[in-house]
Order: structure tokens, then C-alpha cells, then sequence
């Protein structure tokens, strides 16, 4: 049964019972919240030291990635070819991305270590031989290494989407390096693994160097990262990277989807320590403290209702399962798809918590969704914040890089803050998305 919104059925908006998995809503007219939420490709590309990026696309989808820039304060590591009508008709294109580029990197104070070039729809549109175009930027500037990334919104659906493709092409940046089994790296997330969990501990307490992607301050010690012997990812949009990089340099991958409940985190750190021979010492103290600490955190916030989206966590039907267990009242999850991971989540939600709303987050109709619970509602994410104009919420994305009970124990204390102390709702959401003019 269709949910309403302003009084009008909508199909943005279904009860959790109603919802086919793995694509409750139908795919139609898509709408962007002034709440991101996530990273986009250029947060993920400035996290590759030395680098610089370029984008190649019309003005109105330039708009975003220069003001994701600006606001990051790196418009120095940042520049863009603006592609209009007449460079369609009247040019060669592979010529206008060569000299263009070319001009870009002569301008620079010194080359960079790397160039991030993002090519958009309209270059598949026009048959646009990038091929020959990055050979000829290979051979015009030797000491620079080119990632071949693509901004491409119009076949995220049916091709690689640009984040999963971006991350393939940054670590394909990597060069041949003799192998050591002592290193093990962290890829593919945007935000540091936290050095506290039990994940952390395990490896470093192995004897094992701990090299994550986001604390490379160099590019020497990106390029580090290919002597690992193991690469370690949460981030989905990395499956990609994770095989490229087996078939490439034969680093072996283990994919660590989030996890949010005790049994499935010991199953992790079972396969790691199997993985690498380390015994595993015993994990009774950490799992009690993190469920006394949900516990609290329940006792705090009580029969309030809570909502979760889908930039707070990539598993959020998996998180939704764990609180309910906990006791806490989940009335809302805003998530477009449900992942593979999530499926059993998603199945035992529906059997014993039916009346949630699953509310889409890029329909069109959710332009009219704006409610004030007459409750205090906790929100887990900006999204889920926006859209119940609630100061009260936990202001994190793709999981904050929490991990284990250790991470729960902290999510814990998160919501609990959250809860007593209000936040400035517009002062966080991100500017390029809420009242956006003023940027400019």
C-alpha cells in the first residue's frame, strides 16, 4: 500500500512489509536532498597525495565538483575544461582534451605526482577516442602518471558506477614492488579505520605494518601500498579495485562488509586471523562492554523514535536489525536498493518490524518530504535529519570508520550525545546543497 506524502499517495514512501527486495521503488525522475551525505569522486581523489584532478564536462555538472573544491579549500589541486556547444560541432575533441590538459599542467607551479582525468557522458556520446588521448598525454608528460576516471551520471545504472571505477583507476596508479607479508593494507574507504578497534589491534599486535589509504601523506608512501601482501576493504563501491589489483599485482582481498552485531564481527576477525595464521586472543571483555553500551544507549533515548539512512552506513537495514533487537524504535529507513549483504537484514525486519517506512531518497516526490516529528526523533545521518528537520542526529557517513564492538561502543556514545545535545542542522548539511547560491 502506497504511503502518503502531503496527503497524496506517493510511491517514495512504502511500509517495510510492502517492499520487494533488491529494488523497492521503481526507477524514474531522480532528485538530489540538499543532504548529500556521502563522499563524492572529489573527496575520494584528493585523498591521493601530490595529485591533481581535472574535469572535463559542461558548466551546470561542473558546478558541483568546483564547489566541492572550494569548500574543501583545494582548489590549488583542482581545474576543470568546460565543454560547450560549439566545442561539440566545430572541434576535435580529442584535440581539445590533449591541449587542454596540456595547457592546465604547463600553468601549474611544478607537475604533479598524478592526475586524476574525469571524462564525462557526453565524450561516449560523441565516440571520443580516449585511448589515443591518454597516450598522447603519456608521451607529452612521462614523469606523471594519468587515472583514467569517469563522470559519467547518465550509465551509472548500466556501466561501472564512477565511484567503483574511480577507485579501480586510483589504485591502478600503483607500480610493481617485490612483496612483503608483513604489510597489509586498508582500501577504498574515504575516512581513517579507527587504530582502537579490534581489527587494528589484532593486526598490529600480529607483527603486521598497517597501511591505510587515507593516512598517506606522500605519494611515495601511496605507492607503498603495492608491496602489501594483503588488501583489507569495506567500502562496496571497491570490489572492483579489490580483483583489479589481485589479477594485477596478486595482492589477495577480503571484503569486511559493516558489521553491527557480535557474532558477525567474531566471524570477521575468525577469518582474518585463519587468513594470516594469528591466533586470536579472547573477545569476552569488549563484546560485554559494547552491549552494556547499547544497552545505555537504549535506556537513554527510550521508545523515541529513531530514523536511518543510507549515508550513515552501507548497511542500513543490518543496522536497523541489531537496534531493534536492542529495543529501540525504528520508524523510518531511507535506502533506494537493498544490498546483497543485507537481504537476511532486510527479510527479518519485515517478518517483526513491518510497519517501518522505507523511504526512498532520490525519488522525485521526496522534494515535498519534510516533517517535525511531533516526538523528539533521532536521526543516524544527514539525510534522515533533513528530511525530519531534526537537530538531534548523529552527523556521520559511510560508517565514520568505527569498527568492531569497539565501534559500537563509540556509535553508543554518538547517539546518546546526539540525543541530549541539538545540532545546527543547516550550519552542517553540506552548503553546495542548501541554499547553494550563496557559494557562488
Amino acid at each position: 500500500m502506497l504511503q502518503k506524502i502531503n496527503g497524496k499517495p506517493s510511491r517514495a514512501v512504502i511500509k517495510l512489509r510492502d517492499a520487494a527486495f533488491p529494488a523497492p521503488f521503481p526507477h524514474t525522475l531522480e532528485y538530489s536532498p540538499p543532504a548529500r551525505g556521502t563522499w563524492n569522486i572529489v573527496h575520494t581523489g584528493m585523498l591521493v597525495p601530490e595529485s591533481h584532478q581535472i574535469y572535463i564536462c559542461a558548466a551546470g555538472c561542473l558546478r558541483g565538483v568546483v564547489l566541492t573544491a572550494a569548500e574543501m579549500g583545494m582548489m590549488d589541486r583542482f581545474s576543470t575544461l568546460e565543454v560547450r556547444e560549439e566545442n561539440l560541432i566545430t572541434k576535435d575533441n580529442e584535440t581539445f582534451i590533449i591541449e587542454g590538459i596540456t595547457s592546465i599542467l604547463r600553468r601549474l607551479p611544478k607537475l604533479p605526482k598524478a592526475v586524476l582525468v574525469f571524462t564525462a557522458c557526453v565524450h561516449h556520446f560523441l565516440g571520443c577516442n580516449l585511448r589515443y588521448v591518454y597516450s598522447c598525454l603519456r608521451k607529452r608528460f612521462p614523469q606523471v602518471d594519468f587515472a583514467e576516471c569517469i563522470m559519467d551520471p547518465i550509465r551509472q545504472t548500466q556501466s561501472i558506477p564512477p565511484e567503483a571505477r574511480e577507485r579501480r583507476e586510483i589504485y591502478r596508479l600503483w607500480k610493481h614492488r617485490p612483496r612483503s607479508t608483513a604489510s597489509i593494507n586498508i582500501i577504498g574507504s574515504n575516512l581513517p579505520l579507527d587504530r582502537n578497534s579490534e581489527l587494528s589491534c589484532l593486526l598490529e599486535n600480529g607483527g603486521f605494518l598497517l597501511r591505510d589509504m587515507t593516512a598517506c601523506r606522500n605519494y611515495e608512501e601511496f605507492q607503498s601500498m603495492a608491496q602489501s601482501c594483503l588488501n583489507l576493504y569495506q567500502n562496496p563501491f571497491t570490489h572492483l579495485a579489490a580483483k583489479d589489483l589481485k589479477e594485477r599485482l596478486g595482492q589477495d582481498y577480503l571484503y569486511l562488509p559493516q558489521c553491527y552485531d557480535a557474532d558477525g564481527i567474531l566471524a570477521q576477525l575468525r577469518d582474518i586471523g585463519s587468513f594470516l595464521g594469528i591466533p586470536l586472543p579472547d573477545f569476552y571483555e569488549p563484546l560485554e562492554k559494547a552491549r552494556k553500551a547499547l544497552q545505555l544507549a537504549k535506556d537513554t533515548i527510550g521508545s523515541s523514535p529513531v530514523a536511518i539512512d543510507l549515508s550513515f552506513t552501507f548497511r542500513p537495514f543490518h543496522l536497523a536489525h541489531i537496534l531493534c533487537r536492542y529495543g529501540f524504535h525504528i520508524t523510518q529507513i531511507f535506502s533506494d536498493i537493498i544490498t546483497k549483504e543485507d537481504e537476511p537484514d532486510f527479510l527479518w525486519l519485515q517478518k517483526h518490524h513491518g510497519d517501518i517506512d522505507l523511504i526512498a531518497t532520490k525519488n522525485a516526490d521526496l522534494r515535498l518530504f519534510r516533517r517535525t516529528s511531533p516526538e523528539k526523533l533521532l536521526a543516524l545521518g544527514q539525510k534522515a535529519a533533513y528530511f525530519n528537520d531534526t537537530p538531534y542526529f548523529v552527523n556521520l557517513v559511510e560508517g565514520g570508520g568505527l569498527w568492531g564492538f569497539n565501534g559500537l561502543c563509540r556509535l553508543s556514545s554518538l547517539m546518546m550525545e546526539a540525543f541530549r545535545t541539538p545540532k545546527d542542522l543547516r550550519r552542517l548539511i553540506q552548503k553546495k546543497g542548501w541554499g547553494g547560491p550563496c557559494c557562488l
